[in-house]
């Protein structure tokens, strides 16, 4: 299977992986998906406990009771600096975890994975520098929508229109969806 590790490798879209351009589907919610967002968890302070993982989260749509989703589980990590980027690589790729090259992610606040289990997306880790903005983000949104059904209802409404109009352009679905999760965590 091949591995993302340099951005020269996968500049043609035809060569890269299938996993890379899967549909958008999003399903209804099942109570295992935080069970396997705390199976991740401890997997990950496992893998990545010589790093200095600071702390490890459970984010995004599967980590929200009765909210529809990608079944994805995301999953964000702490950590000082990426100084050991080579060497987190190194670990995660052996447990089925694929980088994303900065080059293809262009978010400069993190450094993203993507777990596959038959060519399939079963897992993000976004691995976020300690003090960054975007983890208290993060959370702020998460948390807010724990908390406030009503908002589940609107943000579930919204993600399946989405994933409809945008069915097969994962970052334009995730661009639209942006300005309603801006305005949650500026509440």
């Amino acid at each position: 299977m091949r591995r993302w590790s340099r951005v020269s490798e996968y500049v043609d879209k035809s060569q890269w992986p299938v996993w890379a351009e899967e549909p958008i589907i999003i399903e209804e919610p099942t109570p295992m998906w935080q069970v396997m967002g705390e199976e991740e968890k401890k997997k990950l302070f496992t893998l990545l406990g010589a790093f200095a993982v600071k702390e490890i989260e459970h984010i995004g749509s599967t980590s929200i009771p009765n909210l529809p989703a990608k079944p994805i589980i995301d999953m964000m990590a702490k950590i000082k600096d990426f100084g050991q980027l080579k060497e987190i690589i190194q670990v995660l790729e052996e447990f089925d975890w694929h980088y994303v090259p900065q080059d293809l992610d262009q978010r400069e606040w993190r450094r993203y994975f993507v777990k596959v289990h038959n060519d399939k997306r079963v897992a993000h880790l976004h691995l976020v520098k300690e003090g960054t903005q975007r983890w208290d983000e993060h959370l702020k949104f998460r948390d807010t929508l724990r908390e406030n059904k009503n908002v589940v209802q609107e943000y579930a409404s919204l993600k399946k229109r989405l994933a409809i109009k945008f069915t097969d352009d994962r970052e334009a679905y995730t661009e639209a969806k942006s300005q309603f999760i801006q305005s949650i965590i500026k509440q």
